[in-house]
């Protein structure tokens, strides 16, 4: 299971990515999209040394080595279409919003969400033009692991996966609540035992 930060910084958030963390997460994408270079150091370097292999960028990919993160993840419109050989040891992610785009990513991609899934908790009046649980039947690709994001709860967990999604990703359940370990530990649950 996948949290995502929230995109501005939040009281407390250092002291509950540690506790996700020894609570078992395992991997946080780092999203934040008005940080600058060095409020990104500053932010990895305040997650801690321990957790860098589970932390992925969502910017400022040119500090992986630095930070010793080895984990990026490339939005549906800065995306490259190819990666030279060096990019090996990295691994990727990147973000879709149909199934023709999931469908059509190269295999260098390790997984990918798809959103919204359900309309976001985290962002107002998103949802998804087309209905992605109809969308999904229509899956070629397979060498991409496929991760549901967008209004991610414990009630639709289950659901969620049922119908083919391989992971899920929490954004809004976790940061736009004053329970996120709760949340995250009850969402946990539901994944474990599927």
């Amino acid at each position: 299971m996948i949290v995502i930060s929230n995109p501005t910084a939040i009281a407390n958030e250092i002291n509950t990515i540690h506790t996700l963390f020894e609570s078992g997460l395992e991997f946080f994408h780092v999203r934040k999209p008005e940080f600058s270079a060095e409020e990104m150091k500053a932010f990895v370097t305040a997650i801690g040394l321990e957790y860098r292999k589970k932390l992925v960028l969502h910017s400022y990919h040119n500090l992986v080595e630095e930070l010793g993160v080895n984990r990026i993840h490339f939005t549906s419109t800065n995306r490259p279409d190819k990666f030279s050989k060096a990019d090996g040891i990295i691994i990727k992610s990147t973000s879709t919003h149909t199934i023709e785009e999931f469908n059509s990513l190269s295999k260098n991609f390790d997984y990918a969400f798809l959103s919204p899934v359900y309309p976001s908790i985290s962002k107002q009046n998103y949802v998804s033009k087309k209905n992605l649980f109809e969308e999904i039947k229509k899956r070629s690709n397979f060498n991409t692991k496929l991760v549901a994001l967008g209004g991610i709860e414990a009630q639709n967990i289950k659901k969620t996966l049922d119908a083919g999604f391989d992971d899920v990703a929490l954004l809004g359940t976790i940061w736009n609540t004053n329970q996120p370990i709760k949340n995250f530990e009850l969402c946990q649950q539901i994944v474990l035992s599927h």
